[in-house]
């Protein structure tokens, strides 16, 4: 059976790197993406030109019935999903919590937490084996934030991300018997636009001197770690919150 994976934010930063990886090792690949077509179109092109499979596929993860079309796209374009990652993410401006609009806070939580429980939910009707499915693997791209909190900056993301291990570990112990592996991996300080989209552009080199490994990470060194427990290397790692920080 092919290979078939849904990358979640796909079209830029660690989603775009796991996208490349993911294809380089035989998946083919659905670059999910909300706003960048332009860059979604590029990567998908790009794969395509490599000998690779990838289709690009809009879809907001916040809503439910987005989130269907999407498996839908993904199962006649490519086939029948095996692997999801559940990429997607927002941090909002950073700030004090009670500075923070609460409508931001809501956007945040809409994607980063409720677009994957939304695209797990979606993955496990179609891949467990109570349901008909030949099994998967999901993985979530997680933080750290979960475990530190982010005080001063992103207090409600670090909430969003801690909701998503939540998830990680209740789920990998209800589906495990049903053929599905469920683990997060949980990035550090990691050089992407990211913090830029944040607000403060030079936030890796404020933060780079704090971190035990002495720099950032990069989108590439995620992406390994999400392909990798993926694999079947990793066959016997379940509802494993996988810390990707440099030491942090």
């Amino acid at each position: 059976m092919d290979e078939v994976m849904v990358v979640t934010g796909g079209s830029r930063g660690i989603g775009a790197a796991i996208s490349r990886t993911a294809a380089s090792k035989g998946y083919a690949v659905c670059v999910n993406y909300h706003n960048r077509s332009s860059e979604a179109e590029s990567l998908v092109a790009e794969i395509n030109n490599n000998g690779g499979r990838a289709v690009a596929c809009k879809a907001d993860v916040s809503d439910f019935e987005q989130v269907e079309n999407l498996f839908r796209y993904t199962e006649t374009e490519l086939g029948p999903v095996t692997m999801l990652v559940n990429n997607a993410g927002i941090t909002g401006k950073i700030c004090r919590f009670d500075e923070v609009d609460p409508q931001i806070m809501n956007q945040v939580v809409g994607i980063n937490t409720m677009g994957a429980l939304y695209c797990s939910q979606a993955a496990v009707k179609r891949m467990s084996t109570r349901h008909g499915g030949n099994g998967g693997v999901i993985v979530t791209v997680s933080s750290i934030a979960a475990r530190l909190g982010s005080p001063g900056e992103y207090v409600w993301y670090a909430a969003s991300k801690a909701a998503v291990d939540a998830m990680t570990i209740g789920l990998a112990k209800e589906v495990g018997g049903e053929g599905i592996r469920v683990n997060a991996v949980s990035p550090g300080i990691i050089d992407t636009e990211i913090h830029a989209s944040g607000g403060e552009p030079g936030r890796v080199a404020r933060i780079a001197p704090m971190i035990p490994s002495g720099r950032a990470g990069t989108a590439q060194e995620i992406a390994n770690a999400v392909i990798w427990l993926g694999s079947e290397e990793a066959s016997y790692c379940n509802g494993t919150i996988l810390d990707c920080s440099g030491g942090r």
